[in-house]
């Protein structure tokens, strides 16, 4: 849009655009969580899963999916000392990473089509 003055893509898509984006990352950290959530995470491990996707994203790329499950299996840890059902945890968090990635991959994709759409409209 920059490139060209903005005279094909506009403000308004622009916009759109920057709330696709905030969309996504509220969806990538929720899909997590509720990973965790699904198998009987205690507020530990789910606090775990959080902080461990914040603290991920400064360790990209292998920490988009390492954080989240070590904070979530540490955090489980740390409120059962059962190292099985902590396991589960992080696994059902890992689970949870993969379906955040596909609905990023769903949000690109509306991302793309609504970039086009206001470059050759």
């Amino acid at each position: 849009a920059w490139a060209d003055g903005f005279a094909h893509v506009g403000w308004p898509t622009l916009v759109a655009l920057g709330v696709l984006t905030a969309l996504s990352l509220v969806a990538d950290v929720l899909s997590t969580v509720v990973g965790a959530q699904r198998v009987g995470a205690s507020r530990k491990a789910l606090w775990g899963t959080f902080i461990g996707s914040i603290v991920g994203l400064f360790f990209m790329p292998i920490g988009l999916f390492a954080g989240p499950l070590l904070g979530a299996l540490l955090g489980e840890y740390w409120h059962t000392r059962e190292l099985g059902r902590s396991t589960k945890v992080g696994l059902a968090t890992w689970l949870g990473i993969l379906l955040g990635l596909a609905l990023k991959l769903a949000v690109v994709i509306a991302m793309l089509g609504l970039f086009a759409f206001a470059w050759f409209l």
